[in-house]
């Protein structure tokens, strides 16, 4: 995790004393309805839940030194805990294995990381739904290949990505349904000295699932797609990232980041104003997505378990959460501040002499008469004088000229295939599939 890309709330998660603290928690949930069993004495639970009251500050220092010694920690954590509360103590872990404790703890802040990432996607979609209500109707060129291609709307692009990020919301919210469940079921997983309900009433107060068949671990396919699933988010960002950096090109500006008062966009050019916010998305973008292939590969392990997993789950639980927290958190900042160009999206949409409406004259010329392959040979011949011309002749002016296609058409009917406002017509129906 780097700090400059960490937001507090989403570290806190990650922070060792929050993982002791739900260590804790499934130590004591576990225990108290072991005495309520008869399992352990009773007064073993209540022992925990009294010193917990006191609301302990968790000596990190401490439990790192005993790891130091014993090279285990969870033996460390219980052997700090069994110190602080006493004899009692000793009737925690009854019948549980160190898995048992890992796995729940991992569930419970991947869950609760998804609750952050689930709200970050709705400010960025309430964000972008503002933007693309503002400019529902602000005409701009859409382009294929990064060529001039039809009119669209700014808007449109923006519903676009709102429904993009919506389809991400769903999926999240599905990923964090199938990554929340609870395991503790001792030793590769066979419940021999554990009662089942142990493991319910654990999932019951973290608000977990009982998973419904573990080794000795949850298995992985369930993080697998947890990764994949923040994967796929990432290249959202960065789809729309992008966007941005294109529109915000000198020889396209039609729209850009905000430049602040004060901000310096080059050391050695005083005149830039760079995309640096949305280029560094696609940086995080990529990190996010590198850390789904190793969550793959943990999918695979020996028989009832094997720690491989785990070094890799140390890195790409907080990093992936923390950048993607960050990431979406930045992009709904881009999206709120940014600045749009209508007076240069309408220059850019003019610059090409009318060759956006060529599909139009193409379409008339077939229902003319016009064989499909003769009306695109003719319209491609004057298409190309303009293109050759960079736009300095006029598309319109040069099929007025030409007598087979005036056969067919005439000038009035011509014209009229160049309207712009025709290619806006279906906006409203897109919105409303779009925002409802």
């Amino acid at each position: 995790m780097v700090p400059r890309y960490a937001r507090p709330e989403m570290s806190a998660l990650w922070e060792p004393e929050a993982k002791f603290r739900i260590w804790f928690e499934i130590e004591a949930h576990a225990t108290q309805k072991l005495g309520e069993m008869g399992v352990v004495p009773a007064s073993a639970g209540k022992a925990l839940w009294d010193w917990w009251a006191t609301n302990p500050k968790i000596d990190v220092e401490a439990i790192d030194a005993i790891e130091a010694v014993t090279k285990h920690d969870v033996i460390a954590f219980l052997t700090w805990v069994a110190e602080q509360v006493g004899d009692e103590a000793r009737f925690m872990h009854q019948g549980m294995t160190s898995s048992d404790v890992l796995d729940t703890t991992l569930a419970v802040q991947l869950a609760r990381a998804t609750d952050i990432l689930v709200a970050d996607l709705d400010a960025l979609c309430a964000a972008i739904k503002i933007r693309a209500e503002e400019h529902k109707y602000t005409p701009t060129i859409g382009r294929s290949h990064g060529i001039h291609a039809e009119p669209v709307t700014f808007g449109l692009k923006l519903a676009q990505a709102y429904a993009e990020f919506d389809r991400c919301r769903t999926r999240l919210a599905a990923a964090r349904e199938e990554i929340a469940t609870c395991a503790v079921s001792g030793a590769v997983g066979t419940f021999a000295n554990i009662d089942p309900e142990v493991e319910a009433y654990v999932a019951e107060k973290l608000g977990l699932t009982p998973e419904p068949v573990s080794t000795q671990v949850i298995p992985r396919d369930r993080h697998a797609m947890y990764f994949s699933t923040l994967a796929v988010i990432a290249g959202s960002i960065e789809r729309l990232a992008v966007e941005v950096r294109h529109l915000q090109r000198t020889e396209v500006l039609e729209a850009e980041e905000y430049f602040s008062p004060g901000q310096k966009g080059s050391s050695a050019m005083p005149h830039k104003r760079n995309p640096i916010l949305t280029e560094n998305l696609t940086g995080q973008a990529r990190m996010i997505r590198a850390y789904a292939l190793p969550a793959l590969e943990n999918v695979a392990l020996w028989h009832e378990r094997d720690i491989s997993h785990s070094s890799v789950e140390r890195f790409i639980g907080p990093d992936a959460t923390i950048t993607l927290d960050f990431a979406l958190a930045r992009l709904t900042g881009v999206v709120e501040k940014l600045l749009v160009y209508p007076e240069r999206m309408q220059s850019n949409l003019d610059a090409m002499g009318g060759l956006v409406h060529s599909q139009r004259v193409l379409l008339a010329l077939t229902q003319a008469g016009v064989s499909r392959e003769d009306a695109y040979r003719l319209v491609q011949r004057n298409a190309m004088k303009v293109w050759e011309s960079n736009g300095a002749l006029s598309l319109l002016e040069l099929l007025k000229g030409d007598d087979e296609v005036t056969a067919a058409l005439s000038n009035a009917q011509l014209e009229e295939k160049f309207d712009l406002e025709y290619h806006f017509k279906h906006v409203d129906t897109v919105f409303a599939r779009v925002f409802g």
